[in-house]
């Protein structure tokens, strides 16, 4: 009843809205950051009255962007999910900010040098993602979706100018969402205070950031009996009578980031293009993973058991560096260059002993490296980029980076990218060293290798039907997993992965269809990372301006579909993926089907589906992992509100 009276609201509200201006639905040439309109009174007063070029936002030291307010069908893939990114190659289990299962492999640099879960990974915003603004008035936006069960998730953002050099911005984002399933419930927050700074002369620059993210979720363990789900037994209609594995369990983790860069040029920028910037950060994380009782599920004699250990489970990292760089920088060269001091830890609260030896307390160590970047345009038809990062240390070893992008125009509104990126590092910290009292979960992964991985690919952008082809391909060597017993392995031989897919608009009149495919295959060792060969989605819908052009309305259908695969598991214990144990199977084979209708009034939006259509005919089958259910048909709505005052 709830959701019928917010649709009616809705609709009520479109209903009235006024006509929209055609400056406020496409985007403007941007000849100027106002637009002055003559009073008509004698004294010849000018009222300036700001336009949608004057509210931007750029990450660090980037070109600034205006914020975008048209209504685009890839808007429904971002907004509809609570994370606000399009998670085409993952799926989600049956709660928001539960995490996702990765269905293709990817790099994640945050988790270089550092504590972070991959499973506590995707809500994390990394130091080049925070956005800085440039405003003319102060400015709010509001996103929210509703949960699963009960709950919300809210990210508001409030942003002003002081004067036209600086920027403060504040945001916050709060979820919590209690599950389809008994002890399920997700709570997660980010508090993050930016600021910009421009001095009058322009020579003087400053970005700085706090952020503090919590990411916390109740941890079930799965579900015990997959063939009443899968049967669609009655006791199943209400998901809270479906036993889980664990009762009492939930994991924690904090990520607190300080974060200033600057740059200064001391001379005339026109005759000396010089500048020196430093860049100064510390961020510290930590990883709990809680328990009111021990668990049966993870032991089967207490002599599997540490006598004396606490059921809380701690620890943390921290990455203190300080970076000093030489700027050299015109309209066709970019070139930077400079040092970097790290001061790195990784601990563990309780320590434990193995075969009478026990675990490192605490690792640390002072690192000394290289940073470079490299910029080049030519002809307004090619652009580099490549970025090489490199530093040293006795106990986590060497750290090699380098990323290499080139794009260019052969022909107008053809583009052609290729990349050739390495990176060389000591494996994720959750890898290394764990402590547990459960005897099984304590490791301590020592004289670990870097594990090292190439990718080789590139895109063609061409112009038919907004086109998009890609293929790329990666070579991991010394490939870090956890086997089905959850403990850390490396691979003897490398991990070979493939992958080609495109993607495509087709348009008739106010019809459109909009594909993406993704094939791959994992060439050498696929036991060790077991991926889906194919992943699609089909996008069929209709867009129109309605109610006199007071709104735009999107309506479709979107159809989500991964082929099926031995998947590897979720370990709450570590919030990692492990390979499949005895009792799992393989999952996918069942589309995921969702009917939406999205609108528009003015800067406001609304994104309504009817998610999992499919299980209100017919039972759901579909998994995000072994034991985890996908959700089932649920009315999703999510809402993005621009306030430009």
């Amino acid at each position: 009843m709830k959701y019928i009276l917010f649709i009616l609201f809705s609709l009520g509200f479109i209903a009235k809205a006024q006509v929209l201006n055609k400056a406020e639905t496409k985007p403007q040439p941007k000849k100027e950051d106002t637009l002055v309109i003559d009073s008509g009174k004698k004294d010849s007063l000018k009222i300036f009255k700001p336009t949608i070029n004057d509210y931007q936002y750029q990450t660090q030291f980037s070109e600034k962007k205006v914020f975008d307010t048209v209504m685009t069908f890839d808007k429904t893939y971002i907004f509809s999910q609570q994370n606000n990114k399009d998670n085409f190659g993952r799926v989600q289990p049956a709660n928001i900010g539960a995490g996702f299962n990765p269905l293709v492999f990817e790099v994640n640099p945050e988790e270089n040098l550092s504590l972070l879960p991959s499973n506590k990974s995707y809500m994390i915003i990394g130091a080049n993602d925070v956005k800085y603004y440039d405003v003319k008035t102060p400015t709010a936006s509001f996103i929210y979706h509703n949960a699963m069960r009960n709950g919300a998730a809210l990210k508001s953002t409030y942003t002003q100018n002081i004067g036209k050099r600086f920027n403060f911005a504040l945001e916050y984002m709060g979820l919590r969402s209690q599950g389809l399933y008994r002890n399920s419930l997700s709570a997660n927050n980010n508090t993050l205070f930016s600021g910009h700074y421009v001095s009058k002369s322009g020579n003087y620059e400053l970005f700085a950031h706090y952020l503090h993210q919590n990411v916390n979720n109740q941890e079930s363990g799965g579900i015990t009996e997959d063939n009443l789900f899968q049967s669609g037994d009655s006791n199943y209609s209400n998901r809270q009578n479906a036993q889980v594995n664990l009762a009492s369990s939930s994991s924690q983790f904090s990520y607190r980031r300080y974060y200033l860069s600057h740059q200064f040029t001391p001379f005339n920028s026109g005759k000396f293009p010089f500048s020196i910037r430093h860049i100064i950060s510390h961020q510290g994380n930590k990883y709990y993973y809680n328990q009111t009782a021990l668990e049966p599920y993870w032991y089967n004699d207490p002599a599997e058991l540490v006598d004396g250990f606490p059921l809380t489970t701690k620890k943390y990292s921290e990455n203190f560096s300080n970076t000093v760089s030489l700027i050299f920088n015109n309209e066709k060269f970019k070139l930077d260059a400079g040092v970097r001091y790290q001061m790195i830890k990784l601990g563990i609260r309780d320590v434990v002993a193995l075969n009478g030896v026990p675990f490192p307390g605490e690792l640390k160590e002072n690192r000394i490296g290289a940073v470079g970047n490299l910029q080049v345009k030519l002809w307004d038809k090619i652009q580099l980029n490549s970025f090489l990062e490199f530093s040293n240390g006795s106990q986590f070893k060497s750290y090699l980076k380098t990323t290499n992008n080139l794009k260019f125009e052969p022909v107008k509104d053809y583009f052609v990218n290729a990349k050739v990126n390495f990176q060389s590092a000591y494996p994720s910290f959750n890898y290394l060293l764990n402590t547990s009292v459960y005897n099984n979960f304590n490791y301590y992964l020592e004289d670990a290798k870097n594990q090292s991985v190439m990718e080789v690919g590139g895109s063609i952008n061409l112009k038919w039907f907004k086109t998009e082809l890609f293929a790329n391909y990666f070579r991991i060597d010394n490939y870090t997993y956890f086997d089905s017993n959850g403990s850390p392995k490396q691979s003897n031989n490398s991990v070979n992965i493939s992958q080609i897919g495109g993607d495509a608009t087709f348009s008739f009149n106010k019809f459109h269809l909009n594909t993406r495919v993704h094939f791959q295959n994992t060439l050498t060792n696929k036991e060790l990372l077991p991926l889906p060969g194919f992943i699609g989605r089909a996008n069929f819908f209709y867009q129109t301006q309605a109610f006199k052009k007071a709104a735009e309305i999107q309506a479709g259908v979107k159809v989500y579909y991964f082929s099926k695969f031995a998947s590897r598991e979720y370990f709450p214990v570590l919030n990692e993926y492990i390979l499949p144990r005895a009792d799992s199977f393989s999952i996918g084979g069942q589309p995921i089907a969702d009917v939406y209708i999205n609108m528009k009034v003015k800067k406001m939006f609304f994104f309504i589906e009817g998610q999992q259509i499919g299980t209100v005919i017919s039972n759901n089958k579909a998994y995000a992992f072994p034991h985890y259910p996908v959700y089932d048909f649920r009315l999703n709505i999510g809402i993005v509100w621009y306030l430009f005052n």
